[in-house]
Formats: structure tokens, sequence, C-alpha cells
């Protein structure tokens, strides 16, 4: 079925050419498939667009679409598809958003890359919405409570530090070695966050690039490729990639050349180079859609993914016998009863 597809919009983009452009407000829409559709959006919804080619109207999914631009533009591949859109439950941004250099993108989404501090270590994390929610590694905070963030703002002359303490623990999910936070509101602050990506389009071979505080070399970034996007450990798939992932920048987000995060960094192989691993975006869409499930509560032994045994049950047999007092019980002097014995 897939190989019908760009067939089916190559014929069209053959015939609609002498009628699309009645309107003046013609668009060229580039789709995942290379591929480029030209006529007028008259709807956009949120999952789709519905193009008018003159002598019918076309609907194309939203995630198939990569650029959006006037008929003629010079260099379609800097226009961008559509703005980033809020996912179904409001909780964080889905992109896809256009290509750019990786320094503009630093200098974009840089500032909702976190170091994540506690009493026995430091690592990474990244804010996903405006209400200051970020994700980390599990292990960056296991067993800690005492949480604090470190965010890093652009300045005239750089970047200025500014340490956030009391950061609450959300939900944890050990199994996929990722945790949620909240940031504690800052009135004088607005916090920037990231866009989660999608690995539909990802493969081996595309640029990357990882922001975090490897060995405590705050706010450092390194680039590189997907070595491979299905490499299994235990049962779970993970992103490799060869931008220098080491100790500190665990919970970071890894992006595309978008700018939309596609992995969280999680581990490195001790005994090799460039060989690092993230976990895949779409384990991390899964656990904040289903935070409720996974939620901390430190009042709680029975928290999220932990769950006390249940007390023994006891022998099968008759239900117990009320004690029967002794008629030999005698009261002493004080009023305390003194022992009997318990037949």
């Amino acid at each position: 079925m897939r190989l019908v597809v760009p067939v089916a919009v190559t014929v069209l983009v053959g015939l609609f050419s002498c009628g699309a452009h009645r309107g003046g407000a013609a668009e060229v829409i580039g789709l995942k498939d290379g591929h480029e559709v030209t006529g007028e959006v008259v709807a956009e919804k949120p999952n789709a667009l519905y193009v008018d080619l003159g002598f019918d109207i076309l609907r194309i999914p939203r995630d198939q679409v990569v650029r959006r631009g006037k008929p003629g533009a010079a260099d379609p591949a800097t226009l961008l598809a559509h703005e980033p859109e809020t996912e179904a439950s409001g909780f964080f941004t889905l992109g896809p958003l256009r290509p750019a250099p990786v320094k503009e993108l630093v200098a974009k989404f840089g500032e909702a890359v976190v170091s994540i501090e506690t009493p026995s270590g430091k690592g990474s994390g990244f804010i996903i919405n405006d209400d200051g929610y970020a994700v980390t590694n599990h292990h960056v905070i296991h067993g800690e409570t005492r949480i604090s963030a470190v965010l890093y703002q652009n300045v005239a002359s750089g970047l200025a530090r500014r340490r956030i303490e009391n950061v609450e623990i959300v939900a944890l999910n050990p199994f996929v070695d990722l945790a949620l936070l909240k940031l504690p509101a800052q009135k004088d602050l607005k916090l920037s966050h990231v866009v989660l990506g999608s690995l539909d389009d990802l493969n081996a071979g595309d640029g990357v690039f990882a922001v975090g505080n490897p060995l405590g070399l705050e706010r450092s970034v390194s680039q590189g490729i997907v070595s491979t996007r299905n490499r299994n450990f235990e049962g779970q798939i993970y992103l490799q990639t060869d931008a220098a992932i080491n100790p500190g920048n665990s919970g970071g987000p890894l992006f595309n050349l978008r700018g939309e995060v596609i992995g969280v960094t999680n581990m490195k192989a001790t005994q090799g180079d460039n060989l690092g691993f993230a976990i895949p975006i779409y384990y991390v869409k899964d656990f904040l859609r289903n935070r409720d499930a996974f939620s901390f509560d430190k009042e709680n032994p029975n928290t999220g993914y932990r769950y006390l045994d249940p007390p023994r049950r006891l022998r099968v047999g008759d239900p117990p016998r009320a004690l029967e007092v002794s008629a030999q019980e005698k009261v002493s002097a004080t009023g305390a009863p003194e022992r009997s014995e318990v037949p």
C-alpha cells in the first residue's frame, strides 16, 4: 500500500496545474516521500490539511507534511511545515519543525535543558511544558527526595545559572528508566520547553545532537549521527548514536536536526568509544500519557510501580473462639486483672 501513495500524489501534481492557482493563494506542500503538492489550503484540521487542487479536494495527513511555502520560494527546505501542536492531553508539544543549523537549535531550545542535582550526584533533564514539568532518568534521582534543578539562561554575556530548589517527584518508571519532575513556579521567570518528535522518518545516518552536563561540564553540546535505531538490550529497544555521551548526560535530550527530542540519553558502553544510547521517544510519550499509573507519593509505601505484599492468609480451619475468662480470675488491689490461663 505504501508504494501506491507516491504514484497517486505524483499523478495529482501533474493534473492540477491548470486550475489550482486561480485563487492566487496556492501553497507548495512538501511530503515525507519527497513529492510536492501545489494547491490552496482550504481547511486546516489537527490531523490533516485539505487542499483544493482546482477540480477536487485532497486530504493530506499532518504527519506526512514536512514543509509549506509559496510557489517559487528560493529555499523550500527552510519553510515551516506548521507550528508545533499541543498533544491531545495538553501535557506536551509535538513537531514537526523546520530543519535548522545546530547552533540555532541550541540557542532556541537550550534553555529547556536543565541540570538535575541531588545529594548523591548530578544528571540532566529537559522541560516539556510551560508548567515546569521535566523528564529525566529514574537512575538520576533513585532513592533521593531532595532534588534541585539548574537552569541556563541566555544573556548578553553568555549563560546565566539559576538554581531552583524543592523540585517535586511526580512519577517514576524504573522499567524504562524514566522519571517525571515538576519545578516549582517562578513568578519572575517564564520557562522554555522542548518539542517532542517522532521516529517515523528517522534512519541510521541521520544527524543528531545531545545537550547535557557530562562529567559536571555544564551545558555541553555534542553532535553525531544515529548509528542504529533498533539496538536491543534485555528486551528494550534503544537508539544508538556516536554523539559523545558520558556520565552526567543521563536524562538529557537527544535532538534531531529539526530541534525535536527523539530520545533520552541514559547510558554508554564503558569499554568503547562513541557508543551512546538513548531511550526512544515513543517510550517517553507512553510514560507521560500514563503518568498517573506511576505516580509518586513519598508518604505512601505503595507508590507507582512498587506495591507491598498483602498480609498472609491464616490457616484454613475453624474461626478462633472468643477468649474465655477463667472463673478463678481475681482482681488485684490496683484494679488490674491478674494473669489467667487461656484454654
